[in-house]
């Protein structure tokens, strides 16, 4: 049974249970959001070493998605695995395998073992690197990809990309659209590609329900992805994006009918005055479908920080609805990552679903906002280290710049946190006969000139 068929049925799965405490919602909110659609919980049994599961929709908090994997030009299992456990470390709530390097089967199984929470992937790459080995990648059949797909769901994948809507007709209004950038989805364009060769149509659209059946036998949740997605500012929300959406908002349908779990992924590079309409034009034709965006990126030219850019338009996105950020990391349009490329990906986007979160109106991280104010007001740093999104790289800084008083080396006596206060109340002692407190007792330092 999968976690939309529970819900539908009234039950509370051990799933929804666990999100429900991590969110600070009810139990039955939850369900009430899986059985609507509107919310989805990666968890394919067979994943054993699941144990931090995730809910991503309406209600929730903002979810951060880490890429990896292995290349053509880079296959280095182990780091591989590294970029799993960094990227988990520092607050992904989901991580994707996107190899398509090396031994893929095994490499999938190895970051499955280290990863904690939802794993996803994307099934075509794997089945088109196996054709492209044993001939050409326009070899592939149908048949193989479902293959594929079903290896997947048995060994433990929680969520798989599908470029369902990339169909004849979607290519055919592509063919008569001007694009700067035409197809840049590596998954949409290894298709496309293999459907232009071979005259034929997309086997994950013809065959939707074959698709249906397996992710149904797994509880993997579909993500259907957006194969026609503007790869620049010059290509966004045109027709091509819009009619793949079209498509796709039919296929969230059908999955849900299914009882299979679906959520849509999103462009892309989008302008900033643009971003709040795609995600309100997605929401409206998948019926309010978890959204999972990838960036936003609102310019073309951040490289070697498209991490920052993406950051900027992510918190955006997620401001206006946007469910799930899929994180860009310094080497985004330059090259594969490494470890440390990863987790300044996702601390980047860590915080910009937290400054997401915050405008969303999430109660709790408004107060723990107030409480990081309250302690830098008190000069209270152990609570500031606390209260910070990453506490060991906030001591490390305030240590490496180390000063003589209470408050910071940048300040240093001058501090202003409390000055005022402390004249103010100085002022109302002497009207009274008491004695203002000594300005080094406030600051720790004696002031000199």
């Amino acid at each position: 049974m999968t976690q939309l068929e529970a819900a539908r049925k009234g039950h509370i799965t051990e799933q929804m249970a666990y999100v429900a405490e991590r969110e600070g919602v009810s139990p039955e909110f939850v369900r009430e959001q899986v059985a609507a659609g509107r919310v989805v919980i990666p968890a394919n049994p067979n994943h054993t070493t699941l144990s931090h599961f995730t809910a991503i929709g309406e209600g929730m908090r903002v979810k951060i998605n880490a890429n990896l994997g292995t290349s053509y030009d880079y296959v280095h299992p182990d780091e591989e695995v590294e970029k799993v456990k960094v990227a988990i470390q520092y607050g992904a709530d989901t991580v994707m395998d996107l190899s398509t390097g090396g031994d893929i089967a095994a490499i999938r199984q190895r970051t499955l073992e280290a990863s904690t929470v939802p794993l996803g992937t994307v099934p075509i790459y794997e089945a088109e690197f196996r054709a492209a080995k044993r001939k050409s990648f326009f070899d592939m059949t149908a048949d193989e990809l479902f293959e594929v797909i079903e290896e997947h769901g048995k060994s433990g994948v929680d969520y798989i990309t599908v470029h369902c809507g990339v169909t004849r007709e979607a290519l055919m209004r592509y063919q008569n659209t001007h694009r700067t950038t035409g197809i840049v989805s590596r998954g949409g364009g290894l298709l496309a590609a293999w459907m232009l060769k071979r005259e034929e149509e997309n086997p994950l659209w013809e065959r939707f329900d074959d698709l249906l059946d397996i992710a149904r036998t797994y509880d993997m949740t579909l993500s259907l992805g957006d194969g026609l997605r503007p790869g620049s500012l010059d290509d966004a929300t045109d027709r091509p994006q819009i009619q793949e959406l079209l498509l796709i908002g039919e296929l969230v349908e059908r999955s849900r009918r299914a009882g299979v779990q679906a959520m849509v992924e999103g462009p892309g590079h989008i302008p900033l005055n643009e971003i709040q309409t795609n995600v309100q034009i997605q929401k409206k034709l998948t019926r309010h479908a978890p959204f999972y965006i990838l960036g936003m990126l609102p310019i073309d030219t951040g490289a070697a920080f498209d991490h920052i850019v993406g950051a900027i338009g992510g918190a955006v996105a997620g401001w206006h609805g946007a469910d799930m950020l899929c994180y860009l990391t310094p080497a985004e349009h330059l090259g594969l990552p490494t470890v440390e490329h990863v987790k300044e990906g996702v601390i980047a986007f860590k915080l910009a679903a937290h400054i997401a979160d915050v405008a969303r109106g999430n109660k709790a991280d408004w107060e723990r906002n107030r409480q990081m104010s309250e302690a830098r007001y008190r000069l209270d740093w152990q609570k500031q280290f606390e209260l910070a999104l990453f506490p060991e790289e906030a001591r490390a800084m305030y240590e490496a710049r180390g000063t003589k008083t209470k408050a910071c080396s940048m300040c240093g006596p001058f501090c202003p946190m409390n000055l005022v206060e402390v004249v103010m109340r100085g002022r109302r002692g002497a009207a009274h006969g008491t004695t203002q407190l000594p300005l080094e007792e406030v600051i720790g330092a004696e002031v000199t000139t």
